[in-house]
């Protein structure tokens, strides 16, 4: 028995070492490549520059528009997967059935088993033209149709976090809420929600970091052309969507301007990076609230 324990004991910790192998890896590979960029284009011009166009003849090296493009569709996905995400873990928690959550729940989480290039093509050919129908000047190609298909897409995330997170409240809470003669929309929104805001924030946190990192819905949908703009009307481009378009091997290996993924790749990874460091505050400042 003990022996069975340090062979356990072992893998776990071979487990954990090749996870932070991998980490220091990437991350490796990101800077070493990063840094040859950066010796020939200055940080400050990186980043302040308002322009992007490393495969044109003029070159800008400005990441603004590529960052741009990724927060202005991740700002419309998660105004569209919050209030909706949260109302299903709320109805699923609260107001379902038994059969009703055993039914609603799976038929939700089927939703991320859809590959992306699906949810882009339905981006592209049916969610575009229905907004095309009522919103004049609406391009093809536009930062609306995608983000709205990629809040679509992180709605069971949200939801299903939610409501786990939701159910973890102590069930003496919501018996004391409905003992002061709180309704059950009181007692939902009141009470057991505010109890578990710690986990529906991660749940909120994970899914901006999903819908930054999506990469087939904004290429098929939003097209591939980095402007500095706030308005979903128009065609953008993001930092996934760049990041493929060289990738695809047009661009010779070792130049300049094949450099440009690895300096937008470590963007990409500060960005996340920096929304988990939120999430892990969050969290623990609500914690540290409600105990």
């Amino acid at each position: 028995m003990r022996k069975s324990e340090k062979i356990i004991e072992g893998l776990l910790l071979l487990s954990a070492v090749i996870t932070i192998l991998i980490t220091v890896g990437i991350i490796w590979v990101l800077l070493s490549e990063s840094i040859s960029f950066f010796s020939e284009v200055s940080i400050f011009r990186f980043l302040t520059e308002k322009e992007w166009t490393p495969l044109f003849a003029d070159k800008k090296f400005g990441i603004l528009p590529l960052v741009t493009g990724t927060l202005l569709t991740t700002f419309i996905a998660i105004a569209v997967a919050l209030p909706i995400g949260l109302t299903v873990a709320v109805y699923l928690n609260e107001y379902a059935p038994g059969r009703m959550r055993q039914i609603v729940k799976p038929v939700l989480e089927l939703l991320a088993t859809i590959p992306t290039v699906v949810y882009g093509f339905f981006a592209l050919t049916v969610v575009t033209p229905f907004l095309q129908s009522f919103i004049p000047g609406l391009a093809g190609f536009n930062a609306l149709s995608a983000g709205i298909v990629m809040g679509i897409m992180i709605i069971p995330m949200i939801s299903s976090l939610s409501e786990d997170a939701i159910s973890a409240v102590p069930r003496s809470l919501r018996e004391a809420a409905y003992g002061m003669g709180s309704t059950r929309y009181q007692t939902a929104f009141g009470v057991m929600v505010p109890a578990a805001s710690s986990g529906i924030v991660v749940s909120v946190i994970l899914a901006i970091s999903r819908a930054v990192g999506e990469t087939m819905i904004v290429a098929i949908a939003a097209g591939q052309q980095p402007r500095l703009t706030l308005n979903p009307l128009v065609p953008i481009e993001t930092i996934t969507t760049y990041i493929v378009q060289v990738s695809l091997g047009d661009v010779p290996h070792g130049s300049l301007e094949y450099k440009t993924i690895f300096a937008a790749g470590i963007t990409l990874f500060v960005f996340t990076f920096t929304l988990n460091n939120i999430s892990f505050w969050i969290r623990k400042k609500f914690q540290e609230k409600y105990d």
